[in-house]
């Protein structure tokens, strides 16, 4: 999602087969890719633990996944298989955090799995355009993994003493919002589309990966996070305000759904 936004509208999509939606293997190659980073970890000296725990972490998210793909006969194609492998990697990040050491011994390793999850990012949207597989259930799945990400990265960082915990605001930001939207409705309304939205994702993730890197201490690291979370707390106010004004409008609008 966050490579896919700044990505321009494409041609038509080239008639590409989609795979079987049913197909064993649909489930099966997607735990490729946290199986051999798992395998890349514990060769370089990751403890089974943590590497277990990123694991079964993940076999949740497919069971997780599985059932609510039925409950709503959502398709299973291509670009959700790929967003399954990424969330692959988030799972191994987290299950990191049971060994906090792994993200400073491992610091470039680790900031290369995440990087490897953001290009998948890209990769997912990218065939959910060009195969025709772009659906509500899909974008769910894609904006969770890519909440999950920021989050994990968040307290990986805190865990490897890069900021303190105050950095877990920008991972725990959006889901506060979720949570406010059931106190206050019109918080869930749709907001227009934002270029200043997007940008302010971009540094984000940016932020919490150039971070990641040994290279950047603690001195450095704090005010390049704090700038992330700086412009996520505006461009949080800036739709909470806009939805404020809109509300009376919004509430109608959610009427109208139900």
């Amino acid at each position: 999602m966050v490579i896919g936004m700044l990505e321009q509208a494409r041609p038509d999509p080239l008639p590409l087969q989609a795979p079987p939606r049913h197909a064993l293997t649909a489930w099966l190659w997607p735990a490729l890719v946290p199986l051999a980073a798992a395998g890349l970890l514990l060769s370089l000296g990751a403890g089974w633990a943590a590497m277990v725990a990123g694991l079964a972490l993940y076999a949740l998210t497919s069971v997780g996944l599985a059932y609510q793909r039925r409950r709503h006969a959502a398709p299973f194609g291509w670009a959700s298989q790929v967003t399954l492998a990424r969330s692959g990697l988030v799972a191994l990040l987290a299950g990191a955090l049971f060994e906090p050491a792994l993200y400073r011994e491992l610091g470039w390793w680790l900031a290369g799995l995440a990087l490897a999850a953001l290009i998948l990012d890209g990769v997912d949207g990218w065939l959910a355009r060009r195969l025709n597989e772009s659906s509500d259930f899909g974008a769910r799945f894609d904006m969770e993994v890519d909440a999950a990400l920021i989050l994990v990265l968040c307290v990986g960082l805190m865990a490897g003493g890069k900021a303190g915990a105050w950095v877990l605001a920008i991972g725990v930001m959006r889901y506060a919002f979720v949570g406010a939207a059931l106190a206050w409705p019109w918080l869930s309304a749709p907001l227009p589309p934002s270029f200043r939205r997007k940008l302010v994702c971009v540094w984000q993730v940016a932020a919490l990966l150039i971070c990641l890197a040994p290279v950047v201490g603690p001195a450095l690291a704090t005010p390049i996070l704090a700038s992330a979370l700086a412009l996520l707390a505006w461009s949080f106010w800036i739709d909470v305000a806009w939805l404020k004004r809109h509300a009376a409008t919004n509430h109608h609008t959610l009427e109208d759904r139900k």
